[in-house]
């Protein structure tokens, strides 16, 4: 079971969120648009991945950069969650605040 100190949505909490038909939210999780762990057998979105009724700015792009760095979806969440002094926070809130650009750098730098 995949563990972290978030909140978490379901798939249906996360459809009304963004007001889109829930069949929408699974296309999301399968295309890498959103990233969704399971857990006690059913399928979770963190709270700070959904922002006004929108996927959080940044989030589709930053989850290719490290699916293409070879992480799996369990070590993109907890990299996404890690804190980091540096940032201040982790990955996740510097992207609801607005700074995925240094996110995304650092993602990129993964890579390498």
């Amino acid at each position: 079971m995949f563990t972290l100190s978030v909140d978490w949505l379901t798939l249906p909490d996360v459809a009304d969120r963004l007001g889109v038909p829930i069949t929408r939210v699974r296309q999301m999780v399968r295309d890498r648009k959103l990233l969704a762990v399971r857990s006690d057998g059913v399928l979770r979105v963190p709270v700070e991945f959904v922002q006004d009724g929108e996927i959080v700015k940044g989030l589709p792009g930053l989850l290719t950069v490290l699916a293409d760095a070879g992480f799996t979806d369990e070590e993109s969440m907890e990299w996404l969650f890690r804190e980091d002094p540096t940032l201040p926070g982790t990955p996740a809130r510097a992207l609801a605040e607005n700074r995925g650009r240094e996110v995304k750098r650092r993602a990129q730098a993964l890579a390498f």
